[in-house]
């Protein structure tokens, strides 16, 4: 290639096409295609407005930008919402558990009341003292009582007739008595 012309020897070869090898071809672009522009924009490190803003340099496909210290922030600020949010959810669980329990304990003391107050659950009546009652029979009568409230069959009181029974006697009192009279 001498100043635009072919070289004699290589114009005297003929050219020949073959079949295996193609020539590439020119590719399409998209049509959302943008051409670089000439010149680079402004740098995002050096701050023109003197640091009174953040530079945002973190870039969503959307196209809003953002410093990291301000992401940080509004993740923070969600977490703590989010915390809030659970442990309102917390308490009104909690009120609901125990709204529920204080209306199932009353529905159970229309049924009996006084058996869920305490933790007693046997519940008996108390006899009231006659004025004409000897003192021995009123303590007596207390004794049984507190004994059936443990659970305790009440001592007979019970007497033979023989006077000093020993071991019938003590029999009776471990026992509880038959009753014969």
């Amino acid at each position: 290639m001498h100043e635009g012309r072919p070289h004699p020897l290589l114009a005297q070869v003929p050219l020949t096409v073959s079949p295996f090898v193609s020539l590439p071809t020119a590719n399409t672009l998209p049509y959302t295609y943008q051409s670089l522009p000439s010149t680079l924009p402004p740098s995002i490190i050096d701050d023109p407005t003197g640091g009174a803003e953040k530079p945002k340099y973190v870039v969503s496909s959307s196209g809003h930008a953002a410093h990291p210290d301000d992401i940080i922030a509004s993740c923070r600020a969600l977490q703590s919402h989010l915390e809030k949010l659970r442990d309102d959810a917390e308490k009104t669980l909690r009120k609901y558990d125990e709204d529920v329990k204080q209306q199932d304990l009353a529905e159970k003391r229309k049924i009996a009341p006084g058996w869920l107050d305490s933790d007693a659950k046997l519940l008996e009546p108390e006899k009231k003292a006659q004025p004409n009652e000897p003192a021995d029979q009123n303590a007596s009568a207390q004794e049984d009582l507190q004994m059936i409230g443990q659970g305790l069959a009440p001592l007979q009181r019970h007497v033979p007739a023989g006077g000093d029974g020993g071991e019938g006697e003590e029999l009776d009192r471990a026992f509880g008595g038959l009753g014969l009279r």
